[in-house]
């Protein structure tokens, strides 16, 4: 039986990344999993992540959680470095 993190480490993302797909569409992770395991497979999908993880930064300093935008600028950061469409 594959665990969750079997099933990240499958989808070419990082656990926070997932919690970031989760977060911006109201999802269940293993549903954000899914989800970005298929919005990867293509650059404009990878565009498409890159602008929820921003979405997620602003709606969390708009709500003063400084530290969670801070997390996910790191998250944000780390997502371009490593799927260059998104870049």
């Amino acid at each position: 039986m594959l665990t969750m993190e079997d099933c990240i480490a499958l989808s070419d993302l990082t656990e926070d990344e997932i919690e970031a797909i989760a977060e911006h569409e109201h999802i269940p992770q293993m549903a954000a999993v899914e989800l970005g395991w298929y919005l990867v497979q293509t650059p404009e999908g990878e565009r498409r992540i890159k602008r929820m993880i921003i979405d997620d930064m602003v709606n969390a300093r708009e709500r003063g959680d400084h530290a969670h935008a801070a997390k996910l600028k790191l998250v944000l950061q780390h997502f371009v470095e490593e799927h260059t469409a998104a870049a």
